[in-house]
């Protein structure tokens, strides 16, 4: 079974920094593209970040591109996601996600393309 644990959410201030945690199990981790992705009430969940399954290709919404940086450890089943110079707007249900397709060459941007979620952590920015 399948299991992504998100840790890492809070109340913040805008500007501050914030770094969220994704513990995979019950999956052969070292094979899978990670995505982050996030939903704001009354809003689509949104692609936020996504990671190859080596680490090497990373990619970025534009909204937080040059603030947030995705990383992973395989050897911890762990994926990353560092949030600096935090906005308003950044408030939202944050939630990491595992592509099902093992080595694909490409990190995926439409949440359809993940086939495992985790519960989300909730992050909140305020002024």
């Amino acid at each position: 079974q399948v299991q992504l644990v998100e840790s890492g959410g809070g109340l913040v201030q805008a500007g501050d920094s914030l770094r969220l945690s994704c513990a995979a199990s019950g999956l052969t981790f070292g094979v899978y593209a990670m995505g982050w992705f996030r939903q704001a009430p009354g809003k689509e969940r949104e692609f936020v970040a996504g990671i190859s399954w080596s680490g090497v290709r990373t990619y970025y919404a534009d909204s937080v591109k040059g603030r947030f940086t995705i990383s992973r450890d395989n050897a911890k089943n762990t994926v990353y996601l560092q949030m600096n110079s935090l906005k308003l707007e950044d408030t939202a249900v944050y939630y990491c996600a595992a592509d099902g397709v093992a080595r694909r060459g490409v990190v995926v941007t439409y949440y359809t393309g993940y086939d495992y979620w985790g519960q989300g952590t909730q992050v909140t920015v305020s002024s």
